[in-house]
């Protein structure tokens, strides 16, 4: 009956200011931009290159915070560079983690302080 994920939505503070961190900082496309008058803003979309998943970055409300664990966890070839990019970036990111076993990865956090994953793979 499902068949894919689609969008997950990200609630945001200030939605320009996340856009300019997804698609500047990270390197997503935006897909869509549009008025969302029943929430006080706009619906916009944004996804790495190619992605068929895809975030919606909503506007925060008393239902939906910011500074939340979104549980994402993204992929990139080379955990390692990634990390040092967004480092140098001044994105707040965790240590990169290196376990036997374990595909390397790290957490990194949206200038909402909504803790994402980048894992190798």
């Amino acid at each position: 009956m499902i068949t894919a994920i689609s969008t997950v939505a990200i609630p945001v503070s200030d939605q320009d200011r996340a856009v300019d961190f997804y698609v500047g900082t990270l390197g997503f496309d935006k897909h869509l931009d549009a008025p969302l008058p029943q929430l006080g803003g706009r619906w916009i979309v944004v996804a790495p290159p190619g992605a068929s998943t895809s975030l919606a970055l909503i506007p925060a409300s008393a239902e939906t915070p910011v500074g939340t664990d979104t549980g994402i966890r993204f992929t990139t070839p080379d955990a390692a560079s990634a990390h040092a990019a967004l480092t140098a970036q001044g994105v707040t990111t965790s240590d990169l983690i290196t376990w036997p076993g374990v595909p390397p990865m790290f957490t990194f956090q949206d200038p909402d302080a909504n803790r994402l994953y980048l894992v190798e793979g």
